[in-house]
């Protein structure tokens, strides 16, 4: 639709200056669409003009020849009506929605955008991409092309980067240019030559190359990867990374992406057909799918399978993506149904397990649950589970469970306090196909289990206002008791299938069961009281503090434990908690916690961090974490020091750090030292690791690399690899932004 340019303002916030009769402030240049019929009108200035009417006009000095959406300057200027042709002498500039082609001389079809202008410089706005060329052809208002030239988004005189072809395609409308027999130049060195090389006009998604990544680790050797985009559809999208490592060969990984109305998800697949080091076939298969069926129903598959147990800290380790490590490998498929107060779920799950600890299938399960809320002043619901688990070890207990778990409520919530009364019941039933050969003497195949339970939860919140420094605060005072009876019943018999203890923290000190899963069902007669206080901003209702203390006290000894090799005498759960977290000014968090059991005298956790971000790309976090090491339930002791950052060191360098140090062992666990400049139009960012991964081995894989990624803005983007890892070992790290591309063609108006 034919559009002219006027001077506008925000809608109706154009300010005069003085009276009615004065000029009026507009700050930009907006569009506004004309007439269907209306002819744009051409508009010619210069110092002299002579010309014959409705034929030919002659311009010299500061000529200009304007239509909508297009200019054409020199020193001289030629139009001829009849032909519509414009000829330009001197210093012509040709202004075509915004871009810029600059040269001696020039011949155009004005209405047309049509013609061609010799020993041309150029400059397009949608990105800042500029160049020069032999000859540049302007096919129309959209397309033009470039011969002999070269193409850059520096903004300099000696471009860090640049593209010399024989020819250049650029096109506006599909935002895209494409070089021709094109080598990419860095620092004036040659890095890549390619008869056909694509690259975007503008920021949207573009097929074509991303940042290689290049790495040298004591695992991999030289590991290069070089990843290709394909920018399928707008809803779907592949990146290809073909990968060569000098200790292990050639590896191909892919990354597919779709996403529709009604479904969504990736594809990743990693292969390695021959591995030097191991002489083995290596792969891995990532599949995450969600589909919405309609009516409430749904579907999801999530499909993880592996070659062997170190694929991914071998191949993980590499530049491709962050080191990673996981002994337990999910193949899951499932029917979901949520409507109202119906929750199902139809499932059946599979492991793939490289360790020695037991994790059942679940062949098939199926979980329903319902839940009512305020009925008369109840809540009250049910879960019913039906779950057949199997393992591949024969001498293992397997078999089936159901599980049916009501509950009702009555809470009274007033302004200030709140008291709920709540009864559950437990009933389990286990149908037991095979027993292993170290369950209890006398294992029945046919097991029932019914634990009640009765709790009471109370609180009251009280508020007053302080000053504190000369600041305005709401200062809340938040006593909490709950109770919790739960009768022993004897559970020596019933397997362990999903079940396991509870971590302890604050939302565990108000839960009615020690264990996670169905399987056990801890016995109490346990009284926990807390108090908390808040400091909240009067002005913001920003919480700038909070103080909590919690106490647990067994009135009784609970006798249920996990394994029927406890022993009773240590499961005492008597502890008592104490935390805080302040900000205690612009960009500072202050957090730490301590859990203390009264009933053997010792610290069992705690934790203290810092974390300071006081502007963006400056972060520094600092942390101390403690575990007591638990022989009975196989935990391992945890004495670290954890401090990571992100901090500008000069102008566009900044540097990238994490330390995990053992204060038991004395030794690093893992070490990142990074170091990132960031130019205007591109990017190095250079690392040395140190990592230690957690296999299914009696001992943790450990192993060091160099890592590196040069990115060419307005070329290619992609933050695979190193960014990516910056990411993961940093908390609050973030890219360093770079300067925005104008979005305008008035931006650079002529």
């Amino acid at each position: 639709m034919p559009a002219y340019a006027q001077l506008a303002g925000d809608a109706a916030s154009a300010e005069r200056l003085s009276d009615a009769w004065s000029l009026r402030l507009a700050p930009q240049l907006t569009e506004t669409p004309s007439q269907p019929d209306q002819k744009p009108a051409t508009n010619a200035l210069a110092d002299s003009v002579t010309g014959t009417v409705d034929t030919d006009i002659s311009l010299k000095g500061s000529a200009e020849l304007r239509r909508y959406g297009f200019v054409v300057k020199g020193d001289a200027l030629h139009y001829d009506v009849d032909r519509d042709v414009a000829d330009a002498y001197g210093r012509v500039s040709i202004v075509s929605k915004g871009d810029v082609f600059s040269g001696p001389y020039s011949e155009l079809r004005v209405n047309a955008s049509e013609g061609f202008i010799e020993q041309p410089k150029y400059r397009f706005y949608l990105n800042g991409g500029w160049g020069s060329g032999k000859r540049a052809e302007l096919l129309d208002n959209e397309r033009s092309k470039i011969e002999d030239g070269t193409y850059s988004t520096c903004a300099c005189d000696n471009p860090a980067w640049y593209i010399r072809a024989s020819q250049f395609t650029m096109d506006q409308g599909a935002n895209e240019g494409v070089a021709y027999n094109g080598v990419l130049f860095f620092q004036n060195v040659p890095l890549l030559a390619s008869p056909w090389m694509s690259f975007p006009l503008d920021g949207s998604r573009r097929s074509g190359l991303l940042s290689p990544t290049w790495s040298i680790s004591s695992k991999n050797g030289v590991d290069i990867t070089v990843p290709y985009y394909f920018n399928i559809a707008p809803n779907y999208d592949l990146t290809i990374a073909p990968r060569y490592m000098s200790k292990r060969g050639e590896m191909l990984s892919a990354d597919y992406r779709y996403l529709t109305d009604s479904s969504a998800g990736t594809l990743t697949i990693a292969y390695l057909p021959n591995d030097i080091t191991t002489h083995e076939r290596r792969y891995s298969i990532d599949l995450n799918h969600v589909w919405t069926i309609g009516s409430g129903f749904a579907a999801y598959v999530n499909y993880n399978r592996v070659s062997d147990a170190n694929v991914s800290t071998d191949l993980g380790s590499g530049s491709a993506f962050p080191t990673s490590s996981t002994t337990l490998y999910q193949q899951e498929a499932g029917l979901t149904y949520n409507n109202g107060p119906w929750s199902v779920l139809a499932r059946e799950q599979h492991w793939q397990s490289f360790s020695s600890d037991t994790t059942y299938n679940r062949e098939p399960q199926l979980n329903v649950r319902y839940n009512r809320y305020n009925v008369g002043g109840f809540d009250y619901g049910f879960e019913a589970d039906a779950t057949r688990f199997t393992l591949s070890s024969d001498d293992a207990t397997q078999g089936t469970r159901f599980v049916f778990n009501p509950f009702v409520s009555y809470p009274i919530v007033r302004p200030g306090w709140f008291f709920t009364p709540k009864i559950k019941w437990h009933f389990a039933s286990y149908d037991l196909t095979s027993i292993a050969s170290d369950a209890p003497a006398g294992q029945p195949r046919n097991v029932n289990v019914n634990v009640p339970t009765l709790s009471l939860d109370s609180g009251m919140t009280f508020e007053r206002p302080v000053r504190i420094f000369g600041n305005s605060y709401i200062q809340t005072l938040e006593p909490r008791l709950f109770y919790v009876y739960t009768p022993y019943r004897n559970q020596t018999y019933v397997p362990l299938f999903d079940t396991s203890e509870a971590d302890f923290g604050l939302g565990e000190l108000f839960s009615d069961n020690a264990f996670v899963g169905n399987d056990r069902v801890s016995d109490e007669n346990r009284v926990t009281a807390a108090l908390t206080s808040r400091l909240i901003d009067a002005a913001t209702g920003d919480e700038r503090a909070r103080f909590v203390i919690a106490q647990r006290y067994d009135i009784r000894q609970p006798r249920v434990t996990l394994y029927d090799t406890e022993d009773t005498a240590n499961v005492a759960r008597t502890s008592l908690i104490a935390g805080s977290s302040f900000k205690v000014g612009a960009g500072i968090n202050v957090e730490n916690a301590v859990q203390y059991s009264q009933s053997n005298n010792y610290l069992t956790q705690g934790s203290v961090g810092l974390a300071w971000s006081p502007a963006t790309a400056h972060v520094l976090n600092i942390a101390y974490r403690y575990t007591r090491a638990n022989t009975t339930l196989d935990f391992q002791p945890v004495n670290q020091f954890i401090v990571s950052g992100q901090w500008p060191l000069a102008k566009n360098i900044s540097s990238v750090a994490r330390v995990n140090y053992d204060m038991s062992t004395h030794r690093l666990i893992a070490g990142l030292l990074g170091l990132q400049y960031d130019a205007q139009c591109w990017s190095l960012s250079l690392a040395a690791e140190k990592y230690t991964n957690a296999t299914g081995s009696t001992s943790p894989s450990t192993g060091t690399r160099v890592l590196m990624q040069l990115q060419l803005k307005g070329l290619s983007r992609g933050d695979r690899g190193l960014l990516d890892q910056f990411k993961a070992d940093v908390p609050g790290y973030s890219s360093t932004p770079s300067d925005e591309a104008p979005v305008s063609r008035f931006s650079e108006y002529q």
